[in-house]
């Protein structure tokens, strides 16, 4: 689905690394010279390398990591002027874009969640895999995860496991967390998952026990659900007609938000011969991907992450952008600032 001459490879060959759907996703913007696409989340930049390659292009990237940006100095000069890199949320890609001098884009991708950058480093403290300080923060600022299990009450911590890691034993996790902070304050991500490790018992072959814990402090020290509606909604206010948004997500609630997104922009029914027309926008999508792509048996193999990858995208159409959003669309969780009074 790639249009276009193939473009120059960008310094001086094939992408370093190829992210989890990257071929279809890219394949989903159907790029072309000329056009002007933007990587909402760069990362070590494997989505921005083969947009660059596909076709004589211009990128803009976006990551609110500046250790992302600051190590990809190299590919914006290889790039030669095709690459613009701007340290921020993809919250603002369209007003990002306009900055930039486009009013309009031809493609926009977004890879949800943690990068493999971010997850190798013990010093930010994403895994429990490697011991660091317990800190979870994509951009450095704000509170961290250590400051969000040390004040939260246990009622929150709680929820917020269960919402966002969809923990079944949130609550005794929430009250181990809430006991052990009594005599030391919980700093490290070894410490943390041993506490989670002394109440969810695994079977071999299980996931670590401190997994979905660990994912949902992250997702909720980066407010990512908040950050991802508002980066749908951003794309559907730059995206020119014609212009695709492809998303690559890997958790449940992710894929919920994006599939009903796309489920309510693309919707065109008014009312059955039962009911009341409805009177409704047109529509803002149309839907290419009725279900999601999935990786197939040889990627998972390469990388055991791509199991839960799903890749959903959608055509922008020539309708206006709307400002309303589907009802339930996020779930109910305490505020950051209420969470770190305890309340």
């Amino acid at each position: 689905m790639m249009a276009g001459r193939g473009g120059s490879a960008v310094a001086g060959g094939p992408a370093l690394h190829i992210p989890v759907l990257g071929r279809p996703a890219v394949a989903f913007l159907n790029v072309r010279d000329g056009g002007i696409y933007i990587d909402g989340t760069f990362g070590a930049g494997g989505f921005t390398r083969a947009i660059l390659a596909a076709a004589d292009c211009k990128v803009i990237g976006i990551d609110r990591d500046q250790t992302a940006i600051a190590a990809s100095a190299d590919l914006v000069e290889d790039a030669k002027g095709r690459l613009i890199l701007t340290e921020d949320r993809f919250s603002s890609l369209d007003a990002i874009a306009r900055e930039a001098g486009y009013e309009n884009v031809d493609g926009v991708v977004l890879d949800l969640g943690v990068s493999s950058m971010q997850l190798d480093t013990a010093g930010r403290g994403f895994s429990f895999r490697l011991d660091g300080p317990l800190d979870m923060r994509m951009g450095g600022e704000g509170a961290s995860a250590a400051d969000v299990v040390n004040a939260a009450n246990e009622r929150d911590l709680a929820n917020i496991i269960f919402i966002l890691g969809e923990e079944r034993h949130s609550r005794s996790v929430a009250r181990a967390i809430v006991k052990a902070r009594t005599s030391t304050r919980i700093e490290t991500t070894r410490a943390l998952a041993e506490i989670v490790a002394s109440v969810v018992r695994g079977r071999p072959g299980d996931i670590h026990p401190a997994t979905r814990t660990f994912q949902a402090l992250r997702i909720f020290v980066n407010d990512e659900l908040g950050e991802l509606i508002a980066g749908l909604q951003a794309a559907e206010r730059i995206l020119k007609f014609g212009g695709r948004l492809a998303i690559v997500s890997f958790h449940s609630l992710e894929d919920r938000i994006v599939k009903s997104f796309f489920a309510d922009r693309s919707e065109t029914r008014g009312g059955s011969r039962h009911a009341p027309q409805v009177a409704r926008p047109a529509p803002t999508f149309n839907t290419l991907t009725k279900r999601p792509v999935v990786a197939d048996e040889q990627e998972v193999e390469r990388n055991p992450r791509a199991r839960s990858a799903k890749l959903r995208a959608a055509e922008r159409t020539i309708a206006p952008a709307r400002a309303g959003l589907p009802s339930g669309l996020v779930p109910e969780l305490p505020s950051l600032t209420d969470v770190l009074k305890g309340r």
